[in-house]
This record gives structure tokens, C-alpha cells and sequence, in this order.
């Protein structure tokens, strides 16, 4: 049985709701701006393995509550865009849904980690029409939302596959490589944002 159990489809029901309305308004942009917001959204339920896998790294039961109330990455989001800015409006929009609330955020694009990478992270709290595992109905479901422009995701699955192997010769100068690269993939995404703000004012 599934360790999210009888809550299953409202954790479905949670991520559809989160997903439609990112979507719906990247349409409306579109329609306003002729653009995407984004080139891609991906998104998933955590495995049952994954989040068993979570709950003994965290030293916590393998229960309902630990998958759906402790642990808070259940649901996963990815939004991928072309540009520094389309992230930061996209996260003004999540932060004035309804139905969600931030509980917690992390700007990695502004602030990077030591390594070099960057990427937004917003922890939200998402009120369905279900019961949740602490009986509330209206209950709430949790859904990490990572943003990241392209040149950071295509360097942070390059820094995951390096992170994840375990043998691996010369790890610190890739890692040193990696950080170069991170910061001149930077300087490449503000050197992009800015040739299309001078596109855009004409």
C-alpha cells in the first residue's frame, strides 16, 4: 500500500490544482504579451520508494503524517524558463493564489549556494476540499516549487549526476569546473535578460 494511503488522490488533486493555475496564467500572459512565461513545467507525485527513502534518512516513521505533513516536498514542481525575470513574476503570481500559502522560500538566483548553484525554491501550503492526514477538511497538502531559467537546469542535472556518482576521479576540479561555469552561465542569463529588455523597449 502507498504510504500516502487513503490521501492519494487529494495529494493528486492538490498538484493539478497548482499546476492549472500556473498554466492558465502563462496563457494569459501569452495572449497579453505574446510570449511564454516558461519553456517547461514539469511536475510529480514523490514515489512511494522516494519518500519511504526520505522518511528513514530523516530518522522518521514511514507513516501518512511523516509523508504528508513532517516531509513537505510530496508534491514537486519544476518551472524551467528562458529568463532571470519571467522567475521572479511567476513567483509574485504563486504568491497571490488563493489557495496557497508560502511557508517557506529561498532565493538561490539572487544569493547562490557556495557551489554555484541557483535556483528558487518556495515550500507551499495548498488548501483542498478533502480531509488531510490531521483531519482538517478543508485540508492542506505541501508542494516544493523549484524555478530555475534554462542555463540553471541544465547545470544543476550536470552538478546532480556529478553529486550522485559515487566514483568519480578528479571530484574537486570538476567541482571547481562547475563552479566557473556556474557563474559564467550568470553572466550569460543577465546578458540575455538585458539584450531582451532592449529588444522589448525598441
Amino acid at each position: 500500500m502507498s504510504i500516502y494511503g487513503k490521501y492519494e488522490n487529494a495529494l493528486k488533486y492538490a498538484m493539478s490544482s497548482l499546476v492549472k493555475s500556473i498554466e492558465d496564467y502563462d496563457n494569459q500572459h501569452f495572449l497579453q504579451h505574446s510570449h511564454h512565461l516558461y519553456e517547461h513545467l514539469n511536475y510529480r507525485i514523490k514515489s512511494d520508494e522516494s519518500m519511504r527513502d526520505k522518511c528513514d534518512r530523516k530518522l522518521l516513521p514511514q507513516t501518512e503524517k511523516s509523508a504528508l505533513c513532517d516531509i513537505k516536498d510530496a508534491i514537486g514542481l519544476r518551472v524551467v524558463t528562458r529568463f532571470v525575470d519571467d522567475i521572479f513574476e511567476l513567483v509574485k503570481f504563486i504568491e497571490t493564489l488563493e489557495n496557497c500559502k508560502v511557508v517557506n522560500k529561498k532565493d538561490f538566483v539572487t544569493s547562490p549556494k557556495d557551489n554555484g548553484y541557483r535556483s528558487y525554491h518556495m515550500i507551499l501550503a495548498v488548501t483542498v476540499p478533502f480531509y488531510d492526514v490531521l483531519g482538517n477538511n478543508p485540508g492542506t497538502f505541501y508542494a516544493e516549487v523549484q524555478l530555475r531559467t534554462i542555463a540553471m537546469d541544465t547545470w544543476a542535472a550536470l552538478e546532480h549526476e556529478m553529486t550522485y556518482k559515487h566514483e568519480v576521479s578528479s571530484r574537486e576540479l570538476i567541482q571547481a569546473e562547475l563552479k566557473r561555469c556556474a557563474d559564467e552561465l550568470a553572466s550569460c542569463d543577465i546578458t540575455m535578460q538585458t539584450i531582451r529588455d532592449l529588444i522589448r523597449e525598441g
